[in-house]
């Protein structure tokens, strides 16, 4: 296709969800005029999924009102309810559960990810027993919690666990969470914060079991309980399974793709590998399905499971598709997440994972309140505050200019001589049963690399 004709011919976009919303907006605002269709395995328009874990769950929204507003109407052709099982390139055809195939010209893939399953399909088959993703799953948890059980068993501490967790104690509901690793969110945020999010579930009366896993659910046909790795046993009903994601990549497996359980692998600019690690021009990946490379992070592949980067690398993939090489766009955001858990307001900017040190530069965890900032090889690489937010854009600037590690005096409102760097005790992913929001799934480079982001 030449590249006068970038702005025309057929384009199909495979998710329905927020980052093929707004890659479908981004290119009809962009000048695209062609034909343009969006294909979704869900029945719903595209929805917000933060709310789920949160207002949902605490009664506050009803899982059928969290429909994602449009900034414009793509004058898509939406394809809902109806999956896709392939891709054929030579024939550039995106094949379709019903038998049908799909011409395009350029293909974004932006399917997203899934809830990890419970791995025993007859336990995690008993009447009780949940994971939270799409609106269903929100509305049927919902109405769980509203009859009054006697107890929740939340299996994982990740974001989601502990978001649920929290939800179900603001409701009085008493909550058992357990967690293989040694603390909540500390594949996450690493050891010194996951200390503060295990003393803020205790807190809040939850029943924190760390470092155990759970060896089986009971029941038979409705969820009574778990059996536990230490010998003990929790007696529950309701179970909710929160094992981090499943990244929606099977339906690929013929497609000669560079596609695997950690996602889509991509280039900077959005264009997806093929299995042999050759770039395509026609085949584009955005949000939690996709693998990019970073120069800030070492040019690691990161893997990102959050909001932001679901809507910055959809508007970077639609800006490429229809735009000639010179006129093509990095994506180069810097990774951000917030979560609201037991009253606090965690947000992040960078990636906590990728570091060896950190030190807190404001506030103090006995305050529970404090910046925290990540470092690596003697470079900033991430900070995470607690209900500290208005400190994120100045860390920001930090990691885009690879700011020397301790940070120098600016935000800080203390002495750093307070404060030595610590290890930052980010555990092995595979010893926990919450996974990070970010996954780093390069190699870990053995020299300094400051690279500047560019101004536009």
């Amino acid at each position: 296709m030449a590249a006068g004709d970038l702005r025309d011919g057929r384009i199909v976009i495979v998710g329905a969800s927020l980052a093929g919303l707004r890659a479908a907006e981004t290119l009809r605002e962009e000048g695209f005029t062609g034909s343009l269709t969006v294909v979704g395995d869900e029945p719903h328009p595209p929805y917000d999924r933060p709310p789920l874990s949160k207002q949902v769950l605490l009664g506050r929204a009803t899982a059928d009102t969290t429909e994602l507003p449009m900034r414009r109407d793509p004058g898509a052709d939406w394809r809902l309810g109806v999956a896709a099982t392939g891709v054929n390139p030579l024939e550039k055809r995106l094949l379709l559960a019903d038998g049908e195939s799909l011409p395009y010209d350029r293909l974004l893939i932006a399917t997203g990810t899934r809830a990890r399953p419970w791995p025993n399909p007859a336990e995690g088959a008993l009447d009780g027993v949940f994971t939270l993703r799409t609106r269903e799953d929100a509305a049927g948890l919902a109405e769980r919690l509203d009859a009054g059980p006697k107890r929740v068993l939340v299996i994982g501490a990740g974001f989601t666990g502990s978001e649920i967790a929290s939800a179900c104690r603001e409701r009085g509901l008493d909550v058992t969470v357990a967690e293989r690793g040694p603390a909540p969110l500390v594949g996450a945020l690493g050891g010194t914060l996951s200390q503060l999010a295990a003393v803020m579930h205790r807190n809040h009366g939850v029943d924190l079991r760390t470092g155990v896993t759970v060896t089986a659910l009971r029941g038979n046909g409705g969820f009574v309980g778990a059996d536990l790795s230490d010998g003990t046993r929790v007696d529950a009903d309701v179970c909710v399974v929160a094992l981090g994601a499943v990244r929606n990549v099977e339906w690929l497996a013929d497609s000669g793709l560079a596609a695997g359980p950690r996602g889509i692998a991509c280039d900077a600019g959005c264009r997806a590998f093929n299995m042999y690690g050759i770039v395509t021009d026609d085949v584009f990946v955005a949000g939690d399905v996709s693998r990019f490379p970073h120069p800030l992070f070492g040019y690691q592949m990161l893997s990102l499971e959050h909001w932001g980067n679901a809507v910055e690398q959809a508007e970077v993939a639609a800006h490429n598709m229809i735009s000639p090489g010179p006129m093509k766009r990095p994506h180069l955001a810097i990774p951000t997440f917030w979560s609201t858990q037991f009253g606090l307001n965690i947000k992040s900017v960078g990636v906590p994972t990728y570091s060896d040190h950190v030190v807190i530069a404001q506030g103090s965890l006995e305050a529970r309140r404090l910046v925290m900032v990540y470092g690596y090889r003697g470079r900033i690489t991430a900070a995470v505050t607690v209900d500290m937010a208005k400190s994120l854009d100045y860390y920001r600037h930090l990691i885009e200019t690879a700011a020397p590690f301790p940070p120098p005096p600016g935000a800080q409102d203390r002495a750093l001589a307070a404060d030595v760097p610590v290890p930052s005790d980010v555990p092995d992913p595979k010893g926990l049963s919450h996974g990070p929001t970010v996954a780093l799934t390069g190699y870990l480079p053995d020299r300094r690399l400051s690279v500047v982001q560019p101004t536009h």
